[in-house]
């Protein structure tokens, strides 16, 4: 097991990482899963942050943003059943680890308040796999859970991100 974990630190210390410090803004759609499935058809969402590199292997950050669950329509003979949207505002703190160059492994976890009726919101956490595009840019993939009550949003999202540089990396 000793032998694994020094393998594994020698690795990150001899491969070349690019975390990325500076102003995010991403953009993601997915689809609902669990309890919400029958409620929510797609689901879309934005978030903005920072992220502070600390050194090459992390980021550590903050990050705001808002989920919209489209309802799903139902049509019952000559009635249509529209439910309510659902969405949440998350609040979190962010880690990334970068393994590679462009690839990169993190997740959020926070509070998520819910903004419609009868929505309270809950805790937040995202796990998310990042593949880099760009200089400044990224694709990823996520899945997002909060727990509403005894309720629990979940979701899986594929979702880009662009990272707006601070002055600091160009030093």
């Amino acid at each position: 097991m000793k032998q694994l974990i020094f393998a594994l630190i020698f690795t990150f210390l001899g491969t070349s990482l690019s975390a990325q410090e500076g102003f995010k803004i991403g953009v993601q759609a997915g689809l609902p899963l669990g309890d919400y499935n029958d409620l929510v058809g797609v689901v879309i969402g934005a978030d903005m942050g920072y992220m502070w590199a600390p050194n090459k292997i992390f980021d550590l950050g903050i990050k705001a943003g808002i989920i919209h669950g489209f309802a799903e329509r139902f049509k019952e003979e000559v009635v249509t059943v529209k439910l309510p949207s659902i969405q949440f505002a998350p609040l979190a703190a962010s880690v990334r680890i970068w393994p590679s160059r462009s690839f990169s492994l993190g997740g959020d976890i926070g509070q998520a308040f819910g903004l419609n009726e009868g929505n309270d919101g809950g805790l937040y956490y995202r796990p998310q796999i990042g593949f880099q595009t760009g200089a400044q840019s990224e694709f990823n993939f996520s899945y997002t859970a909060i727990q509403n009550g005894d309720d629990t949003w979940s979701t899986v999202t594929i979702g880009f991100v662009y990272t707006f540089l601070s002055a600091r990396h160009f030093r």
